[in-house]
């Protein structure tokens, strides 16, 4: 089958670039000569470079697609995380740090989430990127004493708009908890262990902020509690249509 015009160019572009990486095959000359053919192709053409720009969307897409269904496990179904509404169909996992400003912000809509929908199962990862008093925090939230807290300990030091060591442990007392007890118990290698396992996992699929959500593939940056409620609803309709759609419900 003969090529195209554009397919033919395309071939001699590329026939060209690899001639201009065997430079003792190619003279300056010639390099030249080829680079000003390229450069009037593609602004007579420049549909090719936004054809090639889609590609390339589509093609680092499909690999995020990849590396999130890969991490899908670890995301949700890690036992040492804590979850709230555990038997929920749909899985929101939030990444998040206590001292940060939009994760405190955003952190009351989540638990509105939790208490009005109990067909979402909220997955906490515990993921400290400020410094100290993240860490310590994180760590007293992984106790077992704070997972017995869990959205409590939650709400009270998301509440705390300057987290400090001293903070931390006024609102471990204010739960019932003894501050000497939690923090003995913070010293876990296996706690540290858990979060350096989070850490790694948000890295992996290139996590670079918090709060981060994540809702069946897809990824929310931010505190955006509107395109949150537009994954749930996406993923909940997605979860009705394959349930219809079995032989029991037809």
């Amino acid at each position: 089958m003969p090529l195209t015009a554009p397919q033919t160019m395309i071939a001699r572009i590329v026939a060209g670039l690899a001639c201009l990486l065997l430079v003792a095959g190619c003279s300056r000359q010639e390099d030249k000569a080829f680079e000003k053919q390229m450069r009037e192709y593609l602004l007579a053409h420049p549909e090719v470079i936004q054809e090639a720009a889609i590609k390339l969307r589509q093609k680092q897409a499909a690999a995020s697609a990849s590396v999130l269904k890969n991490a899908q496990a670890r995301l949700e179904r890690d036992p040492r995380d804590f979850v709230a509404n555990p038997n929920g169909a749909i899985t929101v996992v939030q990444f998040y740090d206590y001292r940060c400003t939009y994760c405190q912000a955003i952190a009351p809509e989540v638990l509105k989430l939790i208490a009005n929908t109990p067909d979402v199962r909220v997955v906490f990862k515990e993921h400290p990127v400020f410094g100290s008093v993240s860490d310590s925090a994180a760590k007293v939230a992984l106790t077992p004493q704070g997972q017995s807290k869990g959205l409590e300990l939650y709400r009270g030091l998301m509440s705390q708009k300057k987290l400090t060591e001293p903070r931390l442990d006024t609102v471990i007392s204010s739960l019932g908890l003894n501050p000497q007890a939690v923090r003995a118990a913070a010293g876990d290698p296996a706690i540290a262990k858990h979060i350096q396992d989070t850490r790694a996992l948000a890295q992996e699929i290139n996590i670079t902020g918090t709060p981060t959500f994540l809702v069946a593939g897809q990824v929310i940056q931010g505190a955006d509690m509107d395109k949150l409620d537009q994954a749930i609803k996406r993923a909940r309709s997605a979860s009705y249509e394959a349930l219809a759609s079995t032989p029991a419900h037809r």
